[in-house]
This record gives C-alpha cells, structure tokens and sequence, in this order.
C-alpha cells in the first residue's frame, strides 16, 4: 500500500515538512546556484536538510527538485541531467524516510517551468507535458511514494503536469497552486475556479501553498473547504510575510505564529499540513507541538 495512503489511515493530520531552499542556503548555497544540481554534488547535505525535518515531527518529506524541470534547468545548462538529478533527488529523500522511526512518505516536487504557455508564450502543452513527464520519471525510478505538483499558478501547466505524470507513473499525484495576488493566482485563479477544475481530475489531494503567509493561505483554503466538503486539503504556508532586509529575504513568521497556523488549518479542515519558504525544523518542531503530534525521540 501507498506509504502517503497508510499515514493517512492512520492519522487525522500528516505533517508535512518546510523549505529546502532556505535551508540549503544556510548550508552553503549561493545565490542564483542550482540547488538541484546538490542532490549529486552535496548529498550529504541535502540528506542533512531531510533528516532535521523528519526529527521535528515532519511524516512526508519533499525532495529538493521543485525546479528540476529541463527548462529551468536550461538555465544553468544542466537540461540534460533532468532524469539524472529528480532520481537523485528521490534517492536521498528516500534514505532518509525507510531510516526514520516512524512511517514517513517522500513527494517528488515538480514546480513550474518558469515559462509562459500559448498563447501567451511560447511553451506548448505538450513541450510542457513532455517536460513534467521526464521529471516524473525520474522521481519515480527514485523512490518518490507520490508527485507534488506546487507552487502553480496556471491551471493548463497543472493540467499538463499532472497528464505528464501520468504518462510517466502511476504513483498518486497531488497539486497544490499559490494564491497570492490579492486571493488569486498571478493568472488569475480563485481557490474556488482551482478546487472546481482539479477535483475533476482524480487528485488524491488539493490545496494551497507558498504565497504571502498564513493569514491568506488560510482564506485560500477555507474557500476551497467551502467550494467542496470532501476534498482531501492540503496547507503548506511561508512562515510569514516576505521582506527584503539587508540584501536579503527574510519572513517575520517565528515558530508560534506557525504553529497558531497549523491549528487554524486544521480547523479548516486540512489534513496535509506544512510549511514552505522560510521555513526551518524549528518551525515545523513548534507546528508538530500546536497539533498535539509525535516528535522522534533523538
């Protein structure tokens, strides 16, 4: 049985784990450098990240490919290593859940590809769909339990994702998009327009995540919630509001307003509850507390 599947048989909330990117960088990751090209330079590190997730409470962990897409990866001419670092990727993330104490599953990320679909650019469907296909695959090969399809902001890419998946695997794929301009999509979709369109589409579940913080992922999915009672939710919010600082990025969520969040989530009815950018275990510790959840004894 699906590792994803049995959590969820057995738990009335899974916790999902928060952001790799921030803690790649606190590692060594410059700015601009492919954080996917790490899951075979640096897979000591990348397993690091994987591992303080899962000692804070986190039971599905995501595998730091979010933009290993063949386009994205062009970026930094490594379009031909896309099969190569999603199976790497899936790997190390892999190691890490069967070494856990606890069942732990391991979702394959696949965010955008960074491009605009026709007519307003140039990607096409099927240019799009091929992509999210070679991605999947090598995911798969690697041990990934689901597919994540995040952080999306066109309901075509996630249509072309998902047919790509499928195309690929058979694994259960989950779609989570971002709202955050003003409550909708950068194109222009409502959390109501996204669960209506995806629940089509035999999800093993919805949701929302990144965006501005919690107080709007919050409205996202409590307006999924009301637009369909029995879609399996998933919330997986920023710690807090984004602000450049310094030079640098940085998010005002400390680790109680998360885990006021987490509650709040639950209380809408979410059952895949995480954190995404700015996020740290520390975070998800503090969320695992708030929802009365097991932490690994160290």
């Amino acid at each position: 049985m699906n590792r994803l599947k049995q959590l969820l048989d057995s738990e009335s909330v899974i916790l999902l784990d928060g952001a790799m990117g921030t803690m790649l960088m606190a590692a060594g990751l410059t700015s601009g450098a492919p954080p996917e090209e790490w899951n075979v330079s640096h897979p000591d590190l990348v397993r690091a990240v994987h591992r303080g997730y899962i000692q804070a409470g986190s039971r599905l962990i995501l595998t730091n490919t979010f933009g290993c897409n063949r386009y994205r990866l062009k970026l930094h001419n490594l379009q031909e290593r896309a099969f190569e670092l999603n199976r790497a990727a899936a790997q190390n993330a892999r190691l890490e859940a069967d070494a856990a104490s606890q069942l732990t599953a391991v979702g394959g990320s696949m965010g955008p590809t960074g491009e605009l679909l026709e007519p307003m650019g140039e990607l096409t469907p099927q240019g799009a769909k091929e992509a999210f296909a070679e991605q999947a695959a090598g995911l798969a090969d690697g041990g990934a339990d689901v597919i994540w399809i995040e952080t999306m902001s066109d309901l075509n890419e996630v249509k072309a994702a998902i047919e790509g998946a499928r195309s690929a695997t058979s694994l259960p794929i989950v779609a989570t998009m971002t709202f955050d301009t003003r409550g909708f999509t950068m194109m222009g979709v409502s959390p109501k327009k996204a669960i209506e369109t995806l629940t089509g589409l035999n999800l093993f579940a919805i949701g929302a995540n990144c965006g501005t913080g919690p107080e709007e992922l919050g409205v996202a999915i409590e307006q999924m919630r009301q637009a369909n009672q029995q879609v399996l939710l998933v919330a997986k919010s920023n710690a807090g509001v984004p602000k450049w600082q310094n030079n640098q990025l940085l998010y005002d969520g400390t680790p109680q307003v998360m885990a006021d969040y987490a509650q709040h989530a639950r209380h809408l009815g979410a059952r895949l509850i995480g954190a995404c950018c700015g996020s740290t275990p520390e975070h998800i510790r503090a969320m695992a507390d708030a929802l009365n959840l097991p932490v690994p004894q160290a």
